[in-house]
């Protein structure tokens, strides 16, 4: 589900959420293009099956958590062309996937040739049971930037097609209260914050189509304790990074304020550990498989490269999943070997904690 904007003209000054939303969503624009968003970046459901078998394995759990209902959703928020629905679908075992439906939610066509048993939506289904899995959707939910100015105040930043930017009105009202709550800027002229709200709202609005289960934002990401000083809006095209120039010649994207999104119960976590509870380890096969079954340990091999490369520090690894459960237990018996959170009003994980709980003192 990505939304759907407006045309603007050429040398027209828009805020960067319009100009974005146009040049991505848009009619001939970027994400309603043929060869989908694998034909500019690569995401950890491109990287390797072993992700979609993660995230299969996680449904399996999730479905015992839910006591087996007759029906088990699955739900791809930003499906692209519908990769990773078709990856958990095919890794399910017999017995779960004989009760699993799955749900591709994407602004774009069907693809031809896409398994009859997914259902492609524009909006996410509502009232369903199971997972709803949002890889690297938040990302692109268009947002609003704010530079501070020579004066010290934060200003709403205004581009036109061609990427040229100049500082416009200062950012007020409930921009300025999210900016102050969760992304707060010195008065030092030139740092910059992209204001979340539309990212917490969407994701508020998918976590409320399910009626039991769990929703889980995985994304490129930071949290309060370490903000981007100059902000992370860029653009990718034909898999390098490149400017953001919002003439649906490129992606346009932005790192995620995941814990400014969460609702209450939800924890962050990372990527490479999340995938670790869940079985994709990296281990190295024995050597002995190479003289015993040379073919195995080859395979092996393989997969232990892909598992790395998923887990990688400084890479996919470092990625946020954002998990919030609706309805079933606490998200981390579902993450086998994970560590209990943190302290949920400090918004800072235990020692040692893979979770980190963010503070919901105030309304998102």
């Amino acid at each position: 589900m990505r939304p759907v904007g407006t045309v603007g003209e050429p040398d027209e000054w828009r805020g960067w959420r319009a100009a974005a939303q146009d040049a991505l969503y848009r009619p001939g624009g970027f994400y309603r293009r043929s060869e989908g968003p694998a034909g500019h970046f690569r995401t950890s459901v491109h990287a390797s099956p072993l992700f979609a078998r993660a995230v299969a394995e996680l449904l399996c759990r999730l479905d015992a958590a839910l006591g087996r209902p007759a029906e088990l959703a699955f739900v791809d928020m930003g499906a692209g062309r519908g990769e990773l629905v078709t990856g958990v679908l095919a890794a399910l075992p017999a017995g779960v996937a004989a009760r699993a439906r799955g749900y591709a939610v994407e602004v774009a066509g069907r693809p031809a040739g896409l398994d009859h048993r997914i259902e492609w939506l524009a909006e996410p289904p509502e009232g369903v049971t199971g997972l709803l899995f949002a890889n690297e959707w938040l990302d692109n939910v268009p947002v609003e930037v704010a530079e501070v100015d020579a004066a010290g105040v934060p200003r709403r930043v205004l581009v036109r097609r061609d990427g040229t930017e100049r500082l416009g009105e200062p950012v007020s009202g409930e921009q300025a209260r999210w900016l102050a709550r969760w992304w707060p800027l010195p008065a030092e002229e030139g740092l910059r914050a992209e204001i979340g709200l539309p990212r917490a709202a969407a994701w508020a609005s998918a976590v409320a189509a399910l009626e039991r289960g769990l929703a889980v934002a995985v994304d490129y990401a930071h949290t309060a304790d370490a903000r981007p000083p100059f902000g992370t809006l860029t653009g990718f095209r034909e898999g390098r990074e490149t400017a953001p120039v919002p003439d649906g010649s490129c992606d346009i994207t932005a790192h995620v304020a995941l814990d400014a999104c969460a609702l209450p119960g939800g924890s962050v976590l990372r990527q490479a550990d999340a995938l670790r509870a869940l079985g994709i380890t990296g281990a190295r096969p024995p050597l002995t498989l190479a003289s015993t079954d040379p073919t195995a340990y080859v395979r092996a091999l393989a997969r232990a490269g892909e598992a790395a490369e998923l887990t990688a520090a400084d890479g996919l690894g470092d990625f946020g999943w954002l998990v919030q459960p609706v309805g079933v237990p606490e998200a981390g018996d579902l993450f086998a070997g994970v560590p209990e959170a943190g302290d949920q009003s400090a918004g800072r994980p235990a020692a040692g904690g893979l979770f980190v709980d963010v503070p919901h003192d105030e309304e998102q």
